[in-house]
């Protein structure tokens, strides 16, 4: 049987837990019976990779019954349902969730995620304005219950959490399920092809596929999809606003830091990257002694592990939980609390992007140029291509390999302030010109809360 990844997102995709079902089975084609089947087998193994995760991020161990359908009711049911799965995904759906807040208060709306992070995430954008719980494992029994507690109107799922039951048992009852900012690689087109008796349908049960790119929607296509189904708005992470309290914010933070002083974030990094990114900051220092690295890992379950890499480096470190002043020779501060990492952003002068010097694909870099940073990120960017590509061919992304490089490229900017701002400027033009999105999806969802 396939190996396959049952940790922050479980499993790692649905893809990959179609394809492990089919090695299993032997079958070319497989009906959700057999697959809901298949999880049931592996069920004891979830909890026991629930379990070690917990041992590292206690949060795991909470609320384990969310995960099986067993949530707490809304005060109001009939509302909206949205689905992100973790951070990225919550952060991409923050301006469609306040923007029904805004515009229809009495809508109830219930938003889920599968990780810790990402429920972080979400209860510091909207407090008690939304009811959070967990999704549900995609389970016949966990996805009914967790249905018929809540009763949405219509439900939205975030970019590519393509699960069997979630998708067809919600459609079945009547429920619209709008699949929003939709993105398909051509890797996992091709394992879903290879699945066409299962994914089929559930292509086919979405009521809409709104597709960030022609490519994507094509994709879609060749993997059952209808041609009605579709529609292409674009990236609404394109459509990432900062608020005026946010940039003042965000001003009186940096003189805090110093306002003279040279600073760049590196921001969402993973476990292999911390290092280099360090090699990179000593090398800056030589040039410019005074230059401040924030840095924010992506998982909390990693910060002091992080802490004390910083340490064993034996530079001078302060923890943003501490809330104490910056003192002017400290050299790196973590960013070790939730949901500040779009303030700390407009405190740098340069952004650096985790998850791309590792095989991560990559994390969202139009934070980062939504505050005309100059971008950097490392070579592994596929969970981003296109937004990568438009940045590099704009003149507003750097991608680089290795400590010495990154070193050298901060070094260049930092000597450069003219360079540093039309680079900046750059990337703040590709934000500009590709909004709109997020417009086109608040249409396809406004419709199917009405019918």
């Amino acid at each position: 049987m396939k190996a396959i990844n049952i940790g922050l997102r479980w499993p790692a995709s649905p893809a990959t837990a179609m394809l492990a079902a089919v090695s299993l089975t032997k079958l070319n084609a497989m009906p959700r019976l057999l697959y809901s089947l298949f999880f049931y087998l592996i069920l004891p193994l979830v909890l026991l990779r629930l379990g070690y995760r917990a041992l590292r991020a206690p949060d795991y161990r909470r609320r384990i019954g969310e995960r099986f359908g067993f949530v707490s009711a809304p005060e109001q049911t009939g509302g909206l349902w949205v689905h992100a799965v973790s951070v990225g995904e919550s952060i991409a759906a923050a301006p469609l969730i306040q923007h029904m807040l805004d515009r229809h208060p009495e809508l109830p709306i219930v938003v889920t995620c599968m990780t810790p992070t990402g429920s972080s995430r979400i209860r510091a954008m909207f407090g008690q304005q939304v009811h959070h719980v967990y999704a549900p494992y995609d389970l016949p029994g966990a996805v009914t219950r967790f249905l018929r507690r809540t009763q949405p109107r219509a439900a939205v799922i975030m970019e590519t959490e393509i699960w069997p039951n979630m998708v067809q048992i919600t459609a079945r009852r009547g429920i619209p399920v709008v699949l929003a900012n939709a993105r398909l690689s051509a890797r996992s087109a091709r394992g879903y092809q290879r699945l066409s008796g299962l994914s089929r349908p559930v292509m086919q049960a979405f009521s809409r596929i709104v597709a960030q790119g022609q490519d994507d929607a094509d994709r879609f296509l060749s993997i059952g999809a209808r041609p009605d189904q579709l529609r292409v708005s674009g990236s609404i992470k394109f459509d990432v606003a900062i608020p005026d309290t946010l940039r003042q914010h965000a001003q009186q933070t940096r003189k805090q830091f110093g306002q003279d002083r040279p600073v760049w974030i590196a921001a969402s990094t993973h476990d292999g990257e911390d290092s280099i990114l360090l090699d990179a900051h000593q090398r800056v220092l030589k040039q410019q002694p005074d230059a401040l690295l924030v840095l924010v890992p992506r998982h909390p379950e990693r910060f002091d592990a992080v802490a004390k890499l910083v340490a064993a480096r034996g530079l001078r470190c302060q923890r943003r939980s501490t809330e104490s002043a910056i003192s002017p020779d400290t050299q790196v501060l973590l960013g070790d609390t939730m949901g500040e990492l779009l303030l700390l952003l407009g405190t740098a002068d340069i952004a650096f992007i985790g998850g791309s010097l590792v095989p991560r694909g990559g994390h969202n870099s139009l934070e980062a140029a939504a505050w005309g940073l100059p971008v950097l990120a490392g070579p592994s960017d596929f969970n981003f291509a296109q937004i990568s590509e438009l940045l590099q061919t704009a003149g507003g992304l750097s991608l680089l390999d290795s400590a010495e490089s990154i070193a050298a490229e901060l070094i260049a900017l930092f000597a450069d302030s003219e360079m540093r701002e039309t680079r900046g400027r750059n990337a703040l033009a590709v934000v500009e010109a590709n909004r709109g999105a997020l417009a086109k999806l608040i249409e396809e969802v406004e419709g199917a809360l009405t019918g």
